[in-house]
């Protein structure tokens, strides 16, 4: 299924990308001067999108990103929102400073989960890449199966899990990467949990729900690791943009990144039309469950690339948002 709309948030405001009944797309900004941090779209209801921004709480759409309405936790800087794919209308949101907060009717009213704030080690939590300097949640990941299993992702310090919808919670889990990027479960395969970080190799994934973890750095030649996605068919098959380091990662022209997929035994860098190595950070990848292997890269600058055929081969899309930054949606035709 090919894409309709992509939506990405530029920093202030977000791009959202139409495309036409002609192939022709339409780029227009949404929200202003609204400072945008992350987006989550619905499993559930595809036109449902919701955004985290830094001040103003929960932002969300009913209508595929064209209009916004305010969803509570206002005065928060929301880091991370997910949306469960199992339970309709229950949604989480993470915070800066890191706190977790749960709504069972898609933001119309908020609990936080105070064991969050319990998880050993906590203090230890830090972020250097923005003042002030504390560790704030990354990345959710609800599993499509098992309504109670919940791994959260920290910038910077721990990635832990409840298995009891958010009650408790572990301390961090051997194996997997302290200093989380994105993170996320198979669409169907509730086993399989996948990792990108800047620590640690650049990558972990999981083969029981985020219980144990496991890294294999055979043929992955850069190791700070951000964006990861796995195919809809195949959860052995996935993928990870990465780059040597932060300076070249979050450069304006020199992220000396590349696109790699892992096939189950190794990583391989992909090509087939891609620049090696790419100038712009993939700060997003994007597979479609209705399609396994279309995956979908998001840039930094703005470009979007596809590939039909598990990154073999790309081709730019002609369109750009004029920026992605570090989140990256996408809504399929209806």
């Amino acid at each position: 299924m090919q894409a309709k709309t992509f939506i990405a948030p530029r920093g202030t405001g977000i791009a959202r990308a139409t495309e036409g009944a002609t192939g022709v797309w339409h780029v227009e900004t949404l929200l202003g001067n609204t400072a945008v941090r992350c987006l989550a779209v619905d499993p559930l209801d595809n036109q449902r999108v919701f955004a985290g921004t830094q001040g103003a709480g929960v932002l969300r759409s009913e209508d595929g990103g064209t209009t916004w309405q305010s969803a509570g936790l206002t005065g928060w800087t929301i880091t991370a929102i997910a949306a469960s794919p199992i339970r309709q209308g229950r949604l989480y949101a993470g915070a800066k400073p890191a706190r977790l907060f749960v709504s069972p009717n898609g933001g119309a009213t908020w609990t936080e989960l105070t064991g969050f704030r319990r998880i050993p080690w906590r203090w230890l939590w830090l972020s250097p890449a923005e003042r002030p300097f504390i560790g704030y949640v990354q990345a959710i990941a609800l599993s499509p199966t098992d309504p109670q299993r919940i791994a959260v992702g920290i910038e910077a310090g721990a990635t832990v899990l409840s298995v009891d919808d958010g009650q408790s919670w572990t301390g961090h889990r051997t194996g997997a990467l302290r200093d989380c990027h994105s993170l996320t479960f198979h669409a169907t395969r509730g086993e399989w949990l996948y990792e990108g970080g800047g620590t640690g190799g650049g990558h972990a994934f999981s083969r029981d729900g985020g219980e144990t973890w496991s890294r294999t750095k055979q043929g992955l030649d850069c190791h700070y690791g951000w964006a990861v996605a796995a195919d809809s068919e195949r959860p052995e098959v996935h993928y990870l943009s990465a780059s040597p380091g932060p300076a070249q990662a979050h450069s304006e022209n020199n992220a000396q990144a590349g696109i790699f997929r892992h096939d189950g035994a190794h990583w391989q860098r992909l090509a087939g039309g891609l620049p090696r190595p790419l100038n712009h950070m993939p700060y997003a990848l994007i597979t479609d469950p209705l399609a396994p292997g279309h995956v979908y890269a998001g840039l930094s600058n703005g470009d979007v690339w596809h590939s039909a055929d598990h990154g073999d081969h790309w081709q730019l899309l002609p369109l750009n948002l004029g920026g992605i930054g570090r989140s990256l949606v996408m809504l399929p035709r209806r």
